[in-house]
């Protein structure tokens, strides 16, 4: 489970094949290719900003384009998605993902451990936020879904707790109305970003240090492997998104713009609702764009005619597959 969402079933619409000469699956990419279409799972430092993280990034790898999807602040550590070249568009589809966080709250006055898990409970759900004064957005009232949020350990004022969350809350606010709601007053300490979207600490995850190492083994002894699991494909960075396969037959007329027809789909999700973001994939598992959906899982399947999908970003190059429209 993606925090709100839980894992989809996958439904056959058609029987298809896809043709072997046009595209290729993304973990098959070549080198120079898998770089320019692809994502790190960066486990940013104390210190930098998000910027200046990208420009670290953009003259160690030698390319032209790097971006990030959700901007941390310069003290605060933890993932930071990053983008290169082509993929860099991609992360535009992370910017409503839900995010996990571990913080340390500062409590100005000593309260009792109970009061404090009774509080936690009551800012669980659907919450209230005004963004803070510094915020980049328009500071209006707004509602803000908390999925869960633990407290892992309380040592005298000192508070740190795990939270997982819709986009867009603000912990510094989230920890400030905690202290209110006490009436002890409280500020976020330390903070670390835990999860964004299917962006995880797990494997994936990498330091500066990891990518200058993997780029020098590849530059200085050839050896790609090192940069390959420090790179990832493009496709994982919407992973956890609703996912419609479709035929080869429609993808250059996806790539030119056009919406997607219901006798163009082999396959989808089971959790899709109307007007939710979906994301259109080959038979090769490639990314070619994202929309959204006219339709419901069961009513794609059901369809025989009309349009299912509002294309609105295509991110696959046209000519990758030929043109059949």
């Amino acid at each position: 489970m993606i925090l709100g969402r839980p894992m989809a079933k996958f439904l056959i619409k058609a029987e298809a094949e896809t043709d072997p000469a046009y595209g290729c699956p993304p973990y098959k990419r070549p080198i120079k290719e898998h770089i320019s279409m692809g994502v790190i799972n960066l486990d940013k430092p104390p210190g930098p900003t998000s910027h200046q993280v990208d420009s670290w990034v953009r003259r160690l790898l030698n390319v032209k384009k790097v971006g990030h999807g959700g901007t941390l602040d310069p003290k605060v550590t933890g993932i930071l998605p990053l983008g290169i070249e082509k993929a860099t568009r991609v992360l535009q589809l992370l910017l409503e993902a839900d995010k996990e966080y571990v913080c340390i709250m500062k409590l100005h006055k000593s309260v009792e451990e109970s009061k404090l898990e009774k509080v936690f409970k009551e800012f669980q759900g659907k919450i209230f936020q005004t963004p803070p004064m510094k915020a980049a957005v328009k500071r209006q009232l707004r509602v803000r879904k908390i999925y869960y949020v633990k407290i892992l350990e309380v040592d005298g004022r000192d508070v740190l707790f795990r939270i997982g969350c819709e986009a867009g809350t603000y912990i510094r606010k989230y920890c400030h109305d905690i202290g209110e709601a006490l009436g002890t007053g409280a500020h976020m300490l330390e903070l670390r970003r835990t999860k964004v979207g299917p962006f995880l600490e797990d494997e994936t995850l990498i330091t500066l240090h990891d990518l200058t190492d993997a780029y020098h083994f590849w530059i200085e002894d050839g050896d790609e492997s090192f940069l390959r699991k420090c790179i990832q494909p493009m496709e994982f960075a919407v992973s956890h998104l609703p996912r419609i396969i479709i035929k080869d037959s429609a993808v250059d007329a996806i790539c030119h713009g056009a919406d997607l027809a219901a006798n163009g789909v082999i396959g989808l999700d089971d959790n899709i609702k109307k007007g939710d973001t979906v994301v259109l994939m080959t038979l090769k598992d490639e990314l070619v764009a994202a929309g959204e959906s006219m339709c419901s899982s069961l009513q794609i399947l059901d369809a025989e005619k009309g349009i299912i999908v509002d294309t609105q970003k295509v991110f696959m190059e046209r000519g990758t597959y030929p043109r059949l429209w």
